[in-house]
């Protein structure tokens, strides 16, 4: 086998696994935006993430908060995503993996 086809051989190669591994890892991205509309937004009080989703299935003990300038962060866990919150304030929301097999975020650090 000469250079050149050895090349083309590998660049083939490469152009065929780099599908296979985009599918996969779009698999979560489509997820996410079909969990969007089901999911709180930014900014939203606890009160209100409570009233439309219900009691979360864990709530997690606080981090930060030991210095003025470091918020106490509070974190809830539902079945289908972890919402964080600095104070009463929704700041963040990370839709959690359906299964080990998913690629996408690690369960929150307890």
């Amino acid at each position: 086998m000469t250079n050149k086809s050895g090349a083309l051989a590998l660049s083939l190669l490469v152009l065929l696994t780099v599908p296979a591994v985009a599918a996969a890892e779009t698999l979560l991205v489509e997820r996410v935006q079909q969990e969007s509309g089901n999911v709180p937004v930014r900014g939203q009080a606890m009160s209100d993430v409570e009233a439309r989703f219900g009691a979360p299935a864990q709530r997690l003990d606080p981090r930060g908060g030991q210095k003025r300038q470091w918020p106490t962060i509070n974190r809830w866990v539902y079945p289908g995503f972890t919402v964080y919150f600095e104070k009463n304030r929704v700041i963040d929301v990370v839709v959690n993996q359906a299964h080990a097999a998913e690629v996408g975020p690690k369960p929150p650090i307890l």
